[in-house]
């Protein structure tokens, strides 16, 4: 089981077409490259299958939502047309876990490694934390697994409150 808990509603993605239309302010263009990356969608998926990897990936939402997110949901549908289990949970349900501070980024490999991605000031990637303390991992696990269950399907979501949208006011 292959689990991803995203947190952040802003992120910086150079280097990735879509991205960067998006953020130069190009909606139309960021829609059609993004389209144009369906294939690479559903070669990830059928990648898992291939090797037997269930995915599940839980996107936290805080309303409104912000440009970023609306970009961002566009490829997160094509994840999910492709087969990927994804659910989105606004961010009241995990403000329970959240008293001291925002969730981070989380993936889970298994039951053996666990990341925290981190990020710097600007939204880049910039590393990760690992953890293999097994007791730890099975603890997120177990509130990852809380999460997606209480989540919305993501296709479902994104017909009720992404397609909806206008294009996304960017200043670039």
């Amino acid at each position: 089981m292959f689990w991803k808990l995203e947190r952040a509603q802003h992120f910086q993605e150079p280097g990735d077409a879509s991205w960067e239309a998006f953020a130069a302010g190009d909606w139309e263009k960021a829609l059609k490259l993004n389209e144009a990356d369906r294939s690479d969608a559903e070669a990830m998926a059928a990648k898992d299958r291939e090797v037997g990897m269930e995915t599940r990936r839980i996107r936290v939402v805080d309303h409104p939502v912000t440009p970023y997110l609306q970009s961002e949901m566009q490829f997160l549908r094509l994840l999910a047309e492709a087969g990927q289990s994804l659910r989105v949970v606004p961010a009241e349900e995990v403000a329970h876990l959240e008293e001291r501070t925002a969730l981070p980024e989380v993936v889970v490999l298994g039951d053996r490694v666990l990341f925290l991605v981190r990020y710097d000031s600007s939204g880049r990637a910039c590393g990760a934390w690992r953890i293999d303390d097994r007791d730890a991992i099975a603890a997120t696990v177990g509130e990852l697994a809380g999460l997606f269950a209480a989540g919305t399907p993501l296709l479902d979501y994104f017909e009720r409150e992404i397609a909806p949208l206008p294009a996304p006011a960017v200043r670039p």
